[in-house]
């Protein structure tokens, strides 16, 4: 059950994240029902955010990288890669806050249901 949580509130993270402060409270809230539990909720929520923004990072990086080969050949791919990377790297504070945010929502969520 735990994680189908993660998962659904993964999904939600994204489909939300286009509101700034109500998108990932209310994801980590269900993300948090759906984990039963102050903890798990607490986790269930922070990975959900997390989750998202390293898979955001996975795909820049990767079609940076794919754009650079198609382009430049094997050089080309180094430096889209590595251009990728950098503009990746601000994903961090997305999945800071996404995380943090989705933490406090699966706290509420955990406690409503335990």
């Amino acid at each position: 059950m735990f994680i189908l949580a993660v998962a659904i509130g993964a999904i939600l993270m994204a489909v939300l994240a286009r509101y700034p402060l109500l998108g990932p409270l209310i994801a980590g809230f269900i993300a948090g029902l759906i984990a039963s539990g102050a903890v798990r909720g607490l986790l269930a929520g922070f990975l959900a955010g997390t989750v998202v923004a390293i898979l955001v990072a996975i795909v820049t990086t990767g079609s940076a990288a794919a754009l650079g080969w198609l382009m430049f050949g094997p050089a080309g791919a180094a430096g889209g890669g590595l251009v990728g990377a950098v503009v990746g790297a601000g994903t961090l504070f997305a999945a800071l806050y996404f995380g943090v945010l989705g933490l406090i929502g699966g706290l509420l969520g955990g406690v409503i249901t335990s």
